[in-house]
């Protein structure tokens, strides 16, 4: 390695382990490196953070956010949960199943983890609580169902890994459906298997619909059910690209949360906006200093020596996918998703290729580590987020997302070996 990348691989650490904010860490490490070990003016700094966004499948990512935002508070989220249950709440764990199929739900509309868990974690906790559920059970199973939302499409994650290996944002998305199905049954079969064993939702616990409240729900929820449809069924009919998707996402919200439900009004989407333009402007800046970061790996070549370093200790395919994922979940502890991949991405891509692993497959493997990072202290966002709406400690609610954790990491171990579910919608695999 050369002295530029030693230095920038001891700023970078010293800055994080300083408790520097990961976006300003990178910013300050690629400024050092143009300062000190390039000839390129400093003024080029702010035009390449510039046009690192000026990339129009970034677009979707304020538009997912501010749909999400939308929903929550629109009621489409309350009549999801209420149809959900009217699915699954005749079940033992029903109303506990009923989190998870709400978070599945979700997760196929807002793109966003923390969202996802907000969303449904409001009405579903204190429900789940009131109904006779342990509030550490309840806390722990809607923090990692929530992280189902980076995992099942749309997923701003994947939209950050296309970006920055420019792979299709589209076959990433349909690659990530079975995945994120998978995970999602297995926490539903996990939930059945608790109940079961714990007597969760028996009883007096059990919240029971008669069959016209069913239909009642089902009807109810109809035109949020059909969002889902819209935003995947669009970008998968080649109707839409991921961005006029989630442009149609809000349009959609608007209308129907504001003049069909009229749970909102014309005024209150100022407020709306402006949070979710703050949520936005966070991950955005981010993400311009996670490109810039990459520029200056690359132009180091430090992705290219690592990928000769490995390489001569011949690794193989299974230990290289075995390798990557301890990488990724430790990293998932300490970084937040868009920076990890931004970061890793570039790093591990080529060793990828080089092996023969399909680069969407790598994403998606990727995303579904940093997913179970999303509960892992000490930096997972949903445990923070689950933590404040539960009032348990963050370290709480992260042994209570143990179990549910083991289950993501199982799902993980199934879609790192067999490719195909991965790839079986693409015709790969």
């Amino acid at each position: 390695m050369t002295e530029a990348s030693i230095a920038l691989v001891v700023i970078l650490f010293a800055l994080l382990f300083s408790s520097t904010p990961i976006a300003v860490a990178l910013g300050l490490t690629s400024f050092a490196y143009f300062f000190y070990y390039t000839t390129i003016p400093l003024t080029q700094v702010p035009e390449r953070l510039f046009n690192s966004l000026n990339t129009f499948p970034l677009m979707a990512i304020p538009f997912f956010v501010l749909a999400a935002s939308i929903m929550s508070r629109g009621g489409i989220s309350r009549r999801l949960i209420a149809a959900c249950n009217a699915v699954v709440g005749q079940f033992r764990g029903g109303l506990a199943m009923t989190g998870v199929l709400a978070c599945m739900f979700f997760a196929a509309i807002s793109g966003s983890s923390p969202a996802t868990v907000v969303a449904v974690g409001t009405l579903i906790i204190p429900a789940m609580v009131a109904s006779g559920y342990p509030k550490r059970f309840s806390t722990g199973l809607i923090a990692t169902s929530g992280s189902l939302g980076i995992l099942i499409p749309p997923s701003i994650p994947m939209i950050v890994y296309g970006i920055a290996t420019e792979e299709s944002i589209g076959d990433l998305f349909v690659a990530g459906v079975l995945p994120g199905l998978l995970a999602g049954f297995m926490l539903l079969g996990l939930v059945f298997l608790v109940s079961h064993r714990r007597g969760y939702g028996t009883g007096d616990h059990a919240i029971e619909m008669t069959t016209a409240e069913k239909f009642r729900a089902l009807r109810d929820a109809v035109l949020s059910l059909a969002l889902p449809a819209l935003v995947l069924g669009g970008i998968y009919g080649g109707v839409f690209t991921p961005t006029e998707a989630a442009a149609m996402a809000v349009l959609y919200a608007v209308i129907v949360s504001v003049f069909i439900y009229k749970e909102l009004d014309l005024k209150d989407l100022g407020g709306i906006l402006l949070s979710s333009s703050r949520t936005s402007a966070m991950i955005m800046f981010i993400i311009a200093n996670g490109i810039l970061f990459s520029f200056v790996l690359t132009s180091e070549r430090i992705p290219g020596e690592i990928t000769e370093l490995l390489l001569s200790y011949e690794l193989n395919t299974f230990t290289f996918l075995l390798l990557v994922n301890v990488i990724l979940l430790v990293a998932g502890c300490f970084m937040e998703t868009s920076s990890a991949i931004l970061i890793l991405a570039p790093i591990l891509l080529p060793i990828a290729l080089e092996l023969g692993v399909n680069p969407i497959h790598l994403g998606i493997i990727m995303v579904m580590n940093l997913e179970i990072g999303m509960v892992t202290p000490p930096l997972g966002l949903n445990l923070f987020v689950a933590s404040g709406m539960s009032g348990m400690s963050v370290l709480q609610v992260a042994r209570a997302a143990i179990p549910t954790a083991l289950v993501l990491l199982a799902a993980l171990f199934l879609v790192t070996y067999v490719p195909a579910i991965s790839l079986v919608l693409l015709g790969g695999g």
